[in-house]
């Protein structure tokens, strides 16, 4: 039987969630050997909602992010044993297990110890820090991080950080997102792939515990 992955994707109000759409488009091509059993968004509406009702994947709007209702997403599809995937998600987790719950970060959580990460660190907003970053001369490389998921923002342990793509001077923020969802969209299936299928685990407590197949590559 194949793992089942809920996908967490916020999105917006008119758009958003095009890594939920790729990692659907990832199970049916096999790239990824994995079901997506369900969509979870906070916006009833928009691009997420969208995507889930043309790609005929079960849509579960969670207005806010509570221990209960983290809790009930599971219950709620009737999965067993699910993972949960965070691409786009902009909420605080809790109460999900770290052990089966990650996520795809837009920046290097490794560069300057995870200035690109922690509160405040999420989507456009990203972005803008290393466009400045970037005109003060302190950045010149991008990339995306993949993490599992703790209570702190972006404190799991990293098991993987895309090659870098250099950066030209006087690139936008928007210009530097457009670069670094391109690398996301390129290795968010095969890394989950890797996860559903425990060659990338750890205990959930012990970042020491981690651990990635042997000879992986891109790590921080």
């Amino acid at each position: 039987m194949r793992p089942k992955i809920i996908v967490l994707a916020s999105g917006t109000k008119t758009g958003g969630g095009s890594g939920f759409e790729k990692l659907v488009e990832a199970s049916k091509s096999g790239i990824l050997d994995a079901d997506i059993a369900a969509v979870v968004c906070n916006h009833p509406s928009g691009g997420v909602a969208e995507r889930a009702n043309r790609l005929g994947v079960t849509f579960i709007h969670l207005p806010m992010q509570t221990l209960a209702l983290y809790r009930a997403v599971a219950s709620t599809t009737g999965v067993r044993d699910p993972w949960f995937a965070c691409s786009g998600w902009l909420r605080k987790i809790e109460g999900l297990d770290p052990s089966r719950t990650f996520n795809i970060h837009p920046a290097l959580l490794s560069f300057r110890n995870r200035h690109l990460g922690g509160p405040g660190m999420y989507g456009h907003h990203v972005h803008e820090e290393a466009a400045r970053l970037l005109e003060s001369g302190e950045l010149t490389e991008a990339g995306c991080s993949m993490h599992f998921v703790t209570p702190e923002y972006d404190q799991g342990p990293i098991f993987f950080e895309s090659p870098r793509v250099s950066l030209r001077p006087r690139m936008s923020a928007n210009d530097i997102g457009k670069a670094v969802n391109e690398l996301e969209h390129s290795w968010q299936a095969h890394i989950t792939n890797l996860v559903v299928h425990g060659e990338i685990a750890w205990d959930g407590k012990d970042p020491k515990s981690l651990v990635v197949p042997e000879n992986y590559m891109f790590l921080p």
